[in-house]
């Protein structure tokens, strides 16, 4: 027969191994007002070049200078940034509308 203690120990177990578990499986979304989850759709993709921006896009609205090191550069088009590592995409982030 097993002592009370190892039965609670085992309960107590079975008890947060299930609130993990749970925690695992449950999940936020995050709603940003004024940001269009899907205009992602019309934006640069990632690992594109400057060329290939330009090229679909037209000329950026500002250009900022690379700061930092690898040197990271951004460019402004109405409805999004696009940051750039050297001449590659890195993120096109929709601005607030």
């Amino acid at each position: 027969m097993e002592s009370t203690s190892t039965m609670l120990r085992k309960a107590m177990f079975a008890i947060v191994l299930s609130g993990l578990l749970q925690g695992a499986a449950w999940s936020d979304t995050l709603i940003v007002e004024g940001i269009n989850p899907t205009a992602q759709n019309g934006q640069p993709q990632r690992g594109s070049t400057k060329a290939d921006v330009l090229a679909q896009f037209g000329e950026p609205a500002a250009r900022h200078g690379a700061v930092g090191d690898p040197p990271i550069s951004s460019w402004e088009y109405a409805p999004f940034v696009v940051y750039f590592e050297r001449d590659y995409v890195l993120h096109a982030v929709a601005k607030r509308q």
